[in-house]
């Protein structure tokens, strides 16, 4: 079995563009949520959007939001 320390030290031995399709790869694999996950995000939306459509969750607009990041 590999070391993970080993796997870094491999990683950081490639070229560039190595690299990248090795970050590629990783962030693929990560980006695929498992039906659990799903699942758990389906009934958090529907409580949002019950929350949105009942005036109980406070809306923000666009402007508003970049405000917030724009400093």
């Amino acid at each position: 079995m590999v070391h993970i320390d080993e796997i870094i030290a491999r990683f950081r031995a490639l070229p560039d563009d190595e690299n990248l399709r090795v970050l590629d790869a990783v962030l693929t694999d990560l980006a695929k949520p498992g039906e659990r996950i799903e699942y758990v995000w389906a009934i958090e939306a529907r409580k949002r959007w019950n929350g949105y459509k009942t005036g109980q969750i406070r809306t923000v607009s666009y402007e508003e939001l970049m405000r917030k990041y724009d400093r």
